[in-house]
């Protein structure tokens, strides 16, 4: 790889420790994604819920922030395992607490900024077409590189922590503009209508483009999805294919037409009714008892709140249900002032700053409380909780609120 003169004094640990082993990093990276260079980056964000990172990955940031350096970019994190402010009423113990407090430390000495959000797109910073990135989470990848027209591929930790050291990321995948044409092609045919068809309807396109590297171009949308419509599309299609990109031909803006992204060429591939009622129908059945219900990833919007405590006003949830809500600490603010929190957990629900359930120990939390049948309106993680010992069911928002208050799929 080719390296500026400023590089290669990181390279050469002139600039710190820190500094020097995340450009060592990138450069092992690169060469292994036949990457030319680096290429600067305005934003960071990193996913590191203390789950996934443990005591290794924990002492390790540790370490990097006791050498003094700081980032160099504006850093940002995905959501937290932990609020600190609710754990033990979950399951969660002190020990995963613990982990959570040293990782947050570690960060702050080295001028991360905790916004603990998967949805920071739509709250903090949202990139614009053209700009080049280093983000984490796969929700957020697509998002941004599909919708806002910047340019990332999915960073894991460590990568994401040295993006935000060096202010660059290895220029491979989607920071390159042949990559980020389109290589498989579908029609749309039945118009999706609340955020869970959205949901369904990424889900289906992302199992049939089925790779990383591939780019879908989907036709026959005939109106601008909202932001959180296409959130929940975005999110599930980089849940079941891997994908970081996608064009909505004349909506997303790499895609005002079909020749523009190179989907002229393609094969098409319809995408039916009977496609994705057949997906949807694998996932709970009318009848069944339920035992929580979660709106989370991707976490809510400020809008989504208001629809879920709409739903909640005046109603209870069941005794032997749980409903759990997880927004961003920004939105959660603006959620409390505006008496949003106060409805949903006046009806019986919990909502939860910062976080996010399914890699908040999912599985200790629902063998500490004895959840096996969850249900949500959110495809990307009816998709994975199915690993994590749940029986997942999938139904619209408003079906999921009268489910909490049921006791039971409606």
């Amino acid at each position: 790889m080719k390296l500026t003169d400023e590089e290669q004094a990181m390279l050469a640990g002139e600039m710190g420790e820190a500094k020097r082993w995340a450009v060592d990093h990138q450069v092992k990276v690169g060469d292994m994604f036949d990457a030319a260079d680096l290429v600067p980056v305005s934003q960071a964000h990193m996913m590191a819920d203390p789950e996934s990172v443990g005591e290794a990955g924990t002492r390790f940031v540790e370490q990097l922030a006791e050498h003094g350096d700081k980032v160099a970019i504006p850093m940002i994190t995905d959501p937290r395992g932990v609020d600190l402010n609710y754990y033990m009423p979950l399951g969660q113990t002190e020990a995963m607490a613990d982990i959570e407090r040293r990782f947050i430390a570690a960060c702050e000495k080295l001028g991360i900024l905790m916004t603990n959000t998967c949805i920071n797109y739509q709250t903090i910073m949202p990139p614009v077409r053209g700009d080049h990135v280093a983000y984490g989470d796969t929700g957020v990848v697509i998002y941004c590189n599909s919708v806002c027209g910047a340019r990332s591929n999915f960073e894991g930790g460590p990568s994401a922590m040295a993006a935000g050291l060096t202010g660059r990321t290895p220029r491979y995948g989607l920071h390159l503009d042949e990559n980020r044409r389109a290589t498989r092609r579908y029609i749309v045919r039945r118009q999706p209508e609340e955020l869970t068809d959205w949901g369904v309807l990424g889900a289906v396109v992302g199992k049939h483009a089925g790779s990383y590297w591939e780019v879908p171009v989907v036709e026959g949308i005939e109106r601008s999805p909202t932001s959180d419509q296409i959130k929940h599309m975005g999110a599930a299609m980089a849940s079941y294919g891997s994908t970081p990109l996608f064009h909505l031909v004349g909506i997303t803006p790499e895609a005002p037409t079909l020749a523009a992204v190179g989907g002229e060429r393609l094969e098409a591939t319809d995408i039916t009714g009977t496609e994705l009622d057949a997906f949807r129908s694998g996932f709970g059945n009318t009848g069944e008892r339920v035992d929580v219900v979660v709106f989370a990833a991707p976490q809510l919007s400020i809008v989504e709140m208001q629809q879920v405590a709409g739903l909640c006003r005046g109603r209870r949830v069941h005794d032997d249900c749980a409903l759990i809500v997880c927004t961003s600490p920004s939105i959660y603010y603006e959620a409390q002032r505006m008496g949003l929190v106060e409805t949903i957990e006046k009806a019986g629900g919990k909502v939860l700053e910062g976080t996010c359930f399914y890699n908040q120990y999912a599985r200790e939390i629902g063998e500490a409380n004895g959840w096996t049948r969850l249900l949500s309106n959110s495809a990307k993680i009816v998709n994975i909780l199915g690993g994590y010992g749940y029986q997942p069911a999938l139904a619209s928002m408003e079906d999921c609120v009268a489910s909490a208050c049921a006791g039971r799929i409606v």
